[in-house]
């Protein structure tokens, strides 16, 4: 079986589980980010150590992606909604 015929990773699963991340995105990490400079009141510190969350929320977004461009059809991955690349940079860089 391929892997969008797999329960777990079935378009329907796959989309509400973006659809859970991208919330949290919007919901849950700008709070933490306000706490961060609550306690960090250097920008450039809190920059430093705000870069690797970053990065893995960006490095697993690519893989996500990837996954989604060769593994589903067009039809699915429009039904997805996975962030595009540069909106998820921005939302990321608006954080810190």
């Amino acid at each position: 079986k391929s892997l969008r015929e797999q329960a777990f990773a079935a378009p329907l699963k796959l989309a509400e589980l973006v659809d859970k991340v991208n919330r949290d995105l919007q919901n849950v990490l700008p709070p933490i980010a306000e706490k961060m400079k609550l306690y960090l009141l250097n920008p450039s510190t809190r920059a430093i150590l705000f870069k690797p969350i970053k990065s893995n929320i960006a490095e697993a977004h690519g893989q996500i992606a990837q996954l989604i461009e060769t593994e589903y059809t067009p039809d699915d991955a429009a039904a997805i909604q996975l962030l595009g690349a540069a909106e998820l940079s921005s939302k990321l860089d608006g954080l810190c």
